[in-house]
């Protein structure tokens, strides 16, 4: 008898020529700019150690919008004051911690269908991630 099967779901990075519509998909034309502000200052105050700034990519699945990941490391030092994890992260974990924490406090903030729905399929999403657990600590 054979191990049953596991699937893992990824992510597709969005080409460069459909990078403009990424973000007002994900967040609504009338959220973009707080949105993004949102999210960059995010990051800043979760890996205050390792992010600077710099250039995101922008991640899809089965054609919507996901998260977005930040470029200028392979890894982050992510530390919650809120619930006090403190971790180390690819990448790509740390982007999808920052782009829940922005998409939840936004629909605090914001009455909106996008955020919601962007919020549950990220969250979906990050439950097969091979670093679920280290997100779902940092988001607890």
């Amino acid at each position: 008898m054979s191990a049953p099967e596991t699937t893992i779901c990824h992510a597709t990075l969005v080409p460069n020529q459909r990078r403009e519509t990424f973000l007002p998909t994900l967040f609504g034309r009338q959220h973009l700019i707080i949105a993004e502000n949102t999210l960059y200052n995010l990051m800043g105050l979760l890996s205050p150690r390792d992010y600077g700034g710099g250039f995101w990519d922008f991640y899809e699945h089965e054609g919507k919008p996901l998260y977005l990941v930040p470029t200028s490391r392979p890894r982050y030092r992510i530390t919650c004051e809120t619930n006090g994890y403190e971790g180390d992260v690819s990448a790509g974990a740390a982007g999808i911690i920052a782009t829940l924490f922005a998409l939840s406090h936004l629909s605090f903030k914001y009455e909106s269908v996008l955020l919601a729905e962007g919020y549950s399929r990220l969250y979906a999403f990050a439950a097969d991630h091979p670093e679920a657990s280290e997100i779902f600590q940092a988001i607890d």
